[in-house]
């Protein structure tokens, strides 16, 4: 019940469709009762007495009741299936809009073939439930409660008797659902980890088939199948056990009848009509019972899936705004940033940077370098507010991003990432997916200063070609390139390149810088960069090595300053600096020669 509680915000705005359902399911319950009654009706009125000419209007009164039986019944379906679809369409709308909601923190141990399947299987099975799972529980109260006050009404010493198996069978049903519910729970966890093998797989195929992996994928995913497979035998042997038992006690009733009921009309204490009538009521009760099982299985499907929805409903929001937050006006805003004495650590991990200060006024260039997991993209991520900051603050135009709306803050920010992500759309939509109603000037425009127009017209649909799912059917270096013009096209106040050029070649590279410079006049641009090609026009390098920095400074400072960004020059521009050396040797010679001579 505690379930049904939670999700009433999603199925009570429908309560007239649930009212409906219920109430045509009960008259058409109510009907059932019509056909004891005419059983006895017809033994005692019409067969005894042999006033066969009531037979004509019994039969007709049978077809109405029948007829006004499967009305009802279709209303039901028709109302119950409405409400099931408009209570899994609020959920699953309510769900999504939950998963954009949710931070990166959710997200980095979060596994999509897990949500897939609480959008899909998940929502199914409530959908059941809600529509009619629900009402056909609540029927077989009905039934029985209905059914043994007519029972009781004609023998309540016959009724006591036939119906001492019932707490019995109560009993097994409860045992039943005690097992079959946390059986339910693990295989709609074990269904989440097949799906999310197949999506992992179907994403991964280029390096699975290119390190010749297809054999241990189809192991991995034997393994995971065979837990479910597992998992549905478990449940399968309970039903086995559970069903022929509460089966069997379902039926002693009858026969219990057969013996009470037979002896009674035996000796004329009870009449053949009735017990007719009753027999026909033990059936209209016990098909009720014997379906408890049925019901009890689709009841713990509703709360292992409702389980598993509301979990993610009610996944706690890491980073949100504040009942105050300040709306950034991007065509006001600055871009100047500042770090004040920041730290932060992901969960359950030591600090991942430690007591960062930076002073980014607007328009300049800050450029980050440093080994991996040194720090450069988390204090990026904090910047975007990915993450909260856990001491000191993070600045923008003077106001806490803390204290910012958080929609309003990324508006103003423009990020390529070093793993590029396209949707599965034409290249057009994919360079404009961020800026909304652009025209196309302005999109080639964009793509232009990416160094991305080139190929992109080379295509036999230019813009309209359409990209495969993550960008497949495009090298890396391309899909980088639309990354970079979808980054530009929103006219950003700040600017974060993430190792942005690192799938492309040197000349590529230069001629992506060349754009830049242009862009980045007027714009806060930060850095990410293993090239320090990438790196030397910034105003400011900052060199981090296990979340603190080193080093800060410019390229032509740095370079003459023992340490690791001189190092990393060395090892980079090694030839050139080779090169440069024989050429100051064989200068150094040729001096030395014409002093020579000139002494001689």
């Amino acid at each position: 019940m505690d379930i049904l509680r939670q999700l009433k915000a999603f199925y009570w705005p429908e309560r007239k469709l649930l009212v409906a359902s219920i109430v045509f399911l009960m008259i058409s319950t109510a009907l059932g009762l019509v056909y004891p009654n005419l059983l006895s009706y017809l033994i005692e009125e019409v067969i005894r007495p042999e006033k066969f000419e009531r037979v004509p209007t019994l039969a007709l009164v049978v077809v109405g009741v029948i007829t006004v039986k499967a009305l009802n019944q279709f209303l039901h379906g028709f109302f119950g299936g409405r409400l099931g679809n408009k209570v899994a369409y609020r959920l699953r709308n309510s769900a999504y809009s939950k998963l954009q909601q949710l931070s990166f923190q959710y997200y980095d141990k979060a596994k999509t073939g897990d949500l897939m399947s609480r959008l899909t299987a998940d929502l199914e099975g409530i959908r059941q439930f809600i529509g009619f799972g629900f009402a056909q529980i609540l029927n077989m109260v009905l039934m029985v409660v209905f059914g043994g006050a007519m029972m009781l009404y004609l023998n309540w010493q016959l009724t006591l008797i036939t119906l001492v198996t019932i707490p019995v069978l109560a009993f097994l049903a409860l045992r039943f659902e005690k097992l079959i519910h946390p059986a339910f729970r693990e295989m709609r966890q074990a269904f989440s980890n097949l799906t999310t093998a197949v999506q992992e797989n179907i994403t991964g195929v280029r390096t699975v088939k290119s390190f010749a992996r297809e054999d241990h994928e189809v192991g991995k995913f034997s393994i995971r199948s065979d837990a479910y497979k597992d998992n549905q035998i478990g449940i399968a042997k309970i039903w086995a056990k559970y069903f022929p038992v509460m089966e069997l006690v379902a039926n002693l009733s009858a026969v219990i009848l057969f013996i009470a009921g037979g002896l009674l009309v035996i000796n004329d204490q009870l009449k053949l009509g009735d017990f007719v009538a009753f027999f026909s009521l033990i059936w209209y009760i016990i098909n009720p019972m014997w379906q408890l099982g049925f019901h009890i299985n689709n009841y713990t499907q509703f709360k292992a899936s409702g389980e598993r929805i509301l979990a993610l409903l009610n996944e706690h929001v890491h980073v949100k705004n504040k009942p105050d937050a300040i709306v950034l006006n991007k065509e006001q805003a600055k871009g100047h940033v500042q770090f004040e004495h920041v730290s932060f650590h992901y969960p359950d991990k030591s600090n991942a940077v430690t007591d960062i200060n930076i002073e980014a006024p607007a328009g300049s260039v800050i450029g980050f370098l440093g080994p991996t997991g040194a720090g450069k993209s988390t204090i990026i991520q904090l910047l975007m507010r990915a993450y909260n900051v856990k001491k000191g603050s993070i600045k923008v135009d003077g106001v806490d991003i803390r204290d910012l709306d958080v929609h309003s803050l990324r508006s103003i920010i423009a990020t390529v990432f070093q793993e590029t992500f396209l949707f599965s759309a034409s290249i057009r939509d994919n360079i404009a997916y961020g800026a909304g109603n652009v025209t196309q000037e302005q999109i080639e425009y964009a793509a232009k200063l990416a160094q991305a127009h080139g190929f992109i017209m080379e295509s036999q649909e230019g813009y309209n070609t359409l990209v495969g799912e993550r960008g497949m059917g495009l090298s890396g270096g391309q899909k980088q390139r639309i990354a970079i013009a979808r980054a530009l096209l929103i006219n950003p106040r700040i600017l974060i390149l993430d190792d942005a050029t690192s799938a492309v070649d040197m000349e590529t590279e230069h001629e992506i810088q060349a754009g830049f410079k242009e862009l980045m006049k007027g714009r806060t641009t930060f850095i990410i960069a293993h090239r320090i090609s990438s790196l030397r026009h910034a105003d400011e390098i900052i060199v981090l090595d296990d979340g603190h920095i080193v080093q800060r400074g410019k390229h032509a400072d740095l370079i003459h300053e023992a340490g690791p960004y001189r190092d990393t020059y060395e090892i980079q521009y090694a030839d050139y600096l080779l090169k440069q050396k024989k050429e100051k040797a064989a200068a150094s010679n040729v001096v030395h020669m014409d002093q020579k001579r000139s002494s001689i």
